[in-house]
């Protein structure tokens, strides 16, 4: 669902920007189809800027590293991140113009790194 209706004084100016706190990017607030983005669009990394456990702002602002890709019964793909300082787990919904490689690396890591030897299928 997108929001093409002009940002509210809270939501920002569409041409706000921030720096990826990974690779360094200069990066638009919001996706091209208008949704407030969250992460880098790059290299998928993020600020710890909200505490999904208690709510309302983190004082952490650590980067959160993308580590999984989650699909909720919706069908639409999330990006788990974790906070490399305190561990919180987060899930941010794909943006249309995030780097397809990254997150079909993500997606395949479990079946390329399982965590048992791939030499047991040999003996079933």
């Amino acid at each position: 669902m997108s929001n093409t209706n002009p940002p509210s004084p809270s939501t920002g100016s569409r041409t706000e920007t921030f720096t990826c706190v990974r690779c360094g990017r200069t990066v638009g607030a919001f996706t091209p189809d208008g949704l407030r983005r969250n992460h880098c669009p790059s290299c998928l990394h993020s600020r710890h800027v909200h505490d999904h456990v208690e709510g309302g702002p983190s004082e952490c602002l650590s980067r959160m590293s993308p580590i999984s890709i989650a699909v909720p019964r919706d069908g639409d793909w999330k990006v788990i991140h974790r906070c490399t300082r305190c561990d919180e787990l987060t899930a941010n919904r794909v943006q249309v113009d995030d780097n397809q490689l990254i997150l079909m690396r993500l997606a395949v890591r479990p079946l390329a790194q399982p965590p048992f030897p791939l030499e047991v299928f040999g003996e079933l």
